[in-house]
Formats: C-alpha cells, sequence, structure tokens
C-alpha cells in the first residue's frame, strides 16, 4: 500500500507551493488541464488505496521486513499486533485518510487552488493521526 499512497500524497502535496529566494517568489501550481488530470488522478488513487487498506487480511508489510529507522518508529511485526489488536480504529484512520483524499478531489474537480492546498494538510493530519497510533511508539494522537 504504501507504493501507493505515499506516491499519490506527494503529488498532492506538491501540487501547491510558493518559492521565495534571491530571484523572487515562483507559485507552483495547477494551471493547465493537463495539470488538473495529473494531480486528480493522483487524488483518485489515493481515495483507492484506502480502500484497499480496509480489507482484510493484509499484512502492513512482508515477514521478515525491518524498519528503516529503528527506535522512532515500530517494527511492522509489532505495527501489526497493534492493529490486529483493535482492526475497528484501523478502519477508523482508513476512512479518516479516505475523506481528506475526497475533500482534494472536490477541489480539483472544481480546480480550487487554495482548496486543494487546505485539502493537502487535511491529508497530512489524517496520515500523522494513524501513524501516530501505529508508527511512532512514544507520540499520542491529538
Amino acid at each position: 500500500m504504501d507504493s501507493v499512497i505515499d506516491p499519490s500524497a506527494d503529488v498532492l502535496w506538491e501540487s501547491v507551493s510558493t518559492t521565495i529566494d534571491r530571484a523572487g517568489q515562483t507559485d507552483h501550481m495547477p494551471r493547465t488541464d493537463e495539470d488538473w488530470k495529473t494531480v486528480r488522478r493522483s487524488a483518485v488513487s489515493l481515495v483507492e488505496a484506502t480502500n484497499l487498506l480496509v480489507i482484510g487480511p493484509r499484512r502492513v508489510a512482508p515477514a521478515g521486513d525491518k524498519s528503516e529507522y529503528p527506535g522512532i518508529e515500530l517494527e511492522p511485526e509489532q505495527i501489526q499486533k497493534t492493529l490486529d489488536a483493535d482492526r475497528a480504529a484501523w478502519v477508523r484512520y482508513a476512512h479518516g485518510l479516505h475523506d481528506a483524499a475526497m475533500v482534494a478531489l472536490k477541489a480539483i474537480d472544481s480546480k480550487n487552488v487554495q482548496g486543494l492546498m487546505d485539502a493537502g494538510e487535511t491529508i497530512d493530519e489524517a496520515c500523522e493521526n494513524c501513524h501516530k497510533h501505529y508508527w511512532y511508539p512514544d507520540q499520542k494522537v491529538s
């Protein structure tokens, strides 16, 4: 799932930005129909990936996989154990991401740049709520 969720969310997050440097300010946003189609594809992929998250049984990682950041995040087997202990919470987090991605899709369909930027924050919050519960042992969901 990570191979669908992360890249799709990244496209949405990177679709609207402002860079300020010595040359001045550069605003990046979808401008053409093709730009909007590209961003929309990622939003649809993210929405559909959330549906796949709730289909079980699905492992968070292949057996034997190790954390990329030991000591910072739990190991995949620990994450799986937490998920299995309260599957309803996992489904709620997946639905939260689904709802956030739908906000992005609505903004994209209306070509609303500010709405897309706001949706990016909502998607980030949905991701972090889940990560704090399952990946980062010393952080609590706010």
